[in-house]
């Protein structure tokens, strides 16, 4: 029988190793969450809320726990890590509560001799297929709405973070949610992909490549069901000449380089007016070479190492090909005693005298380098940050609301950023734009795409 091995970046050696559900074990699991949707959709929002509410309860009972998983399983410092059960957790209180005006019946207004009125059903079936780079956050978005909504979930972890997949059943379980509600299974990607025709699905959510995500829309376009994609990104970053220097490096750096730049809206390119840049550059320097790269189980550890080898070769051969096309690197490896060639320990990086004729401004680089460009005005700005395939997250750091707001109209991003960056707020719909993907989750808006409308045009007797 195969086997789904999640290969630490810490040391080399397997983690954690699972079997592959085999075909049989798959329908079983499709068919008891059919079978307990029916049931758990007849149950009203209340119900499903304490149950929802214990899940979060018990998932912060073993924070420790999955601190210590997520830093071994993809190289996340572990004094970091409880931050992201944390994150789960709100987000998930955030769309418990916003359950019962993201599931209201709309009223289309009144008209003599009628009831009218439009009921938001639940879906069925909702597959989510989870990314290793926010394990718990990435999946969250989907899950909790969904079951709030009255679906059942069947969740496919990505190998790397197997394990969580575990610890969400295991948060649902002692949670006391009906069984069949959520269930998850370690199978191969492309099997993930096959069982996107199966009819028993009703939804599916995606968070990966954009070549998958392609794949996945594909498969789904046969069945004429919906898909969420949360695909690439390239998320850029302005400084205006009026922006609080410091405030801006401090911010930039972190959202450039925290969990290893392995973040879909993470900072990977940054614009700066002239009249800041050479201050940018030189107290960006300064901060980055206080980061402590290294073993993400030791506590002076801020920076751990990306999520494989091959990762870090990516990451290498693009910063490479844009210093031989005429960028410089500004920081020098060898202060980083951990950076080691051919292993995912690597520097952070930044990258002054770059053009968007090279990669490393253009393709998704998912690692701690990030790209510099000296702009002269808010219109050469605008023009680069929307020169891009991707539209996640746009940041502008400027002491004039008013201007970021105007700039920000005309940026071709699902989110703008002011004076922050790297940041998702569950209250707002979590949205991208071109190869970043289609749909939105949370916020009241997320209950759209986990619904489906049934209207009532009742004749009064």
């Amino acid at each position: 029988m195969s086997v789904q091995q999640t290969i630490s970046p810490v040391d080399g050696r397997v983690y954690a190793e699972r079997p592959f559900a085999p075909r049989a074990q798959i329908d079983a699991v499709l068919d008891r969450a059919a079978l307990a949707q029916r049931a758990w959709a007849a149950r009203n929002i209340q119900e499903r809320a304490a149950f929802c509410t214990k899940f979060c309860e018990a998932l912060l009972a073993h924070s420790d726990e999955i601190a210590l998983e997520l830093a071994w399983s993809m190289g996340r410092p572990a004094i970091q890590a409880p931050g992201e059960v944390r994150g789960c957790v709100e987000r998930a209180r955030f769309m418990i509560a916003a359950a019962e005006e993201g599931l209201a019946p709309l009223d289309p207004g009144p008209k003599p001799g009628f009831k009218r009125y439009v009921k938001r059903l639940p879906l069925g079936l909702v597959f989510v297929i989870a990314p290793w780079n926010y394990p718990y956050l990435t999946a969250v978005n989907t899950i909790i709405p969904a079951i709030m909504a009255g679906n059942a979930v069947v969740l496919k972890h990505a190998a790397q973070t197997q394990l969580v997949a575990e610890r969400f059943f295991q948060a649902f379980s002692e949670a006391g949610l009906p069984e069949g509600v959520f269930q998850f299974l370690h199978i191969a990607g492309a099997t993930a992909q096959s069982l996107v025709r199966d009819p028993r699905i009703a939804h599916v959510a995606f968070t990966g490549s954009v070549a998958v995500g392609q794949a996945v829309s594909r498969a789904a376009g046969d069945r004429f069901i919906s898909v969420g994609l949360e695909l690439g990104g390239k998320d850029p970053a302005y400084v205006r000449a009026d922006a609080e220097i410091g405030f801006a490096v401090e911010n930039l750096i972190d959202g450039a380089f925290f969990n290893s730049g392995q973040s879909c809206c993470g900072i990977e390119r940054i614009y700066v007016h002239e009249a800041l840049y050479d201050d940018f550059i030189a107290r960006a320097v300064e901060v980055t070479n206080l980061y402590r790269l290294g073993n993400p189980l030791e506590k002076g550890t801020n920076l751990g190492p990306v999520v494989s080898a091959q990762a870090a070769a990516f990451i290498r051969a693009q910063t490479e090909e844009a210093i031989a096309q005429g960028a410089r690197a500004l920081i020098d490896p060898a202060v980083f005693e951990a950076d080691r060639p051919g292993t995912p320990y690597l520097a952070p990086q930044l990258l002054v005298d770059v053009t968007h004729k090279m990669r490393a401004m253009t393709e998704e680089t998912f690692g701690p380098v990030v790209g510099v460009q000296k702009v002269g005005s808010d219109e050469e700005a605008i023009a680069l940050m929307n020169d891009s395939a991707y539209g996640l997250t746009a940041a502008i750091f400027s002491a004039d609301i008013t201007a970021a707001e105007t700039i920000g109209a005309r940026l071709e991003t699902g989110t703008v950023f002011l004076n922050r960056c790297d940041y998702l707020d569950p209250a707002l719909p979590w949205v991208g734009v071109k190869d970043t993907g289609r749909g939105h989750t949370l916020s009241v808006w997320g209950y759209e795409h986990l619904t489906r409308p049934q209207s009532f045009h009742l004749r009064l007797p």
